[in-house]
C-alpha cells in the first residue's frame, strides 16, 4: 500500500499531534489529548487558504506538515507559504514520506499563488536540514525567536 497526502481529518487530530510529540525538541509542549485545540489550529490555516496536510499509509497517520499562507509586505504584496510541524514518524523516516509531504505543501502554495515557499529547522536538525536540502531548499537565512510565555 502507498502513501497518500491530504488534508488532515477531524478523527486524525490526535494521531497526528503524537507523531509532533514524538519528535519535538520542546518537552511537555505538545499534549495530543486536546484535540479540539489542534482543531481549531487547521480551521484558522484553511481560513486563510493553507492546511494541515497529513501522509497516511490506509488509516494510519505516518507525517504531518501545516502550510500557512500569507501576504507579505515586499514582493509587491506576494503571498508567501510558512512551511510549519513537518514531522515523520521516527520509525518511518526515509522511505519518501517526507518528500511527499513537501510535494504536496509545495503544490498548494503554488495553487494559492504564492512565490516563494520557506521554513524553519532548529541548529541541532542536522538530518532535516541534509533532507531540505536535498529537496531543493536553500539555507537563506538565520531565524530568531522570543518566547512570550512567562517562565516564571
Amino acid at each position: 500500500m502507498g502513501v497518500l497526502v491530504r488534508p488532515i481529518a477531524r478523527h486524525q487530530v490526535r494521531d497526528a499531534a503524537r507523531i509532533i510529540e514524538e519528535g519535538t525538541l520542546a518537552v511537555d509542549a505538545e499534549h495530543p489529548e486536546h484535540e479540539d485545540a489542534y482543531w481549531a489550529a487547521v480551521l484558522e490555516t484553511r481560513e486563510r487558504n493553507g492546511d494541515v496536510l497529513v501522509a497516511l499509509e490506509g488509516d494510519v497517520v505516518l507525517g504531518v506538515c501545516q502550510v500557512i499562507i500569507f501576504r507579505h509586505f515586499q514582493n509587491t504584496a506576494g503571498r508567501c507559504a510558512e512551511l510549519e510541524s513537518v514531522y515523520v514518524r521516527g520509525d518511518r523516516r526515509g522511505e519518501g514520506i517526507g518528500a511527499a509531504l513537501l510535494a504536496h505543501a509545495e503544490a498548494l502554495a503554488r495553487g494559492a499563488g504564492c512565490y516563494r515557499v520557506q521554513l524553519t529547522s532548529r541548529r541541532v536538525r542536522v538530518d532535516a536540514h541534509r533532507f531540505y536540502l536535498a529537496h531543493g531548499y536553500e539555507q537563506a537565512s538565520l531565524g530568531f525567536r522570543k518566547s512570550l510565555v512567562d517562565l516564571a
